[in-house]
């Protein structure tokens, strides 16, 4: 899925940080929008299944590429 609104990139950043700035991003969005988040920390795949559930955000893909963590998140 390459259609997204916005890139968040966390590359480098540790838990919790990656969701913080996700959480800031997506506060800027309109509902239905989508966030593509990239990070390196291997905890932000169960941290953003976790915010996901918290937040009633959708996480529309969960994926690793090239030691990176892509995830599509959407706003609900």
């Amino acid at each position: 899925m390459a259609d997204f609104d916005q890139e968040l990139d966390a590359s480098g950043l540790n838990c919790p940080l990656p969701i913080l700035r996700a959480k800031k991003a997506l506060a800027a969005l309109s509902e239905g929008q989508v966030l593509h988040i990239i990070a390196t920390d291997p905890g932000s795949v169960k941290d953003f299944e976790a915010f996901a559930k918290q937040t009633g955000n959708e996480l529309v893909e969960s994926r690793e590429e090239g030691g990176k963590f892509h995830f599509m998140m959407k706003k609900h």
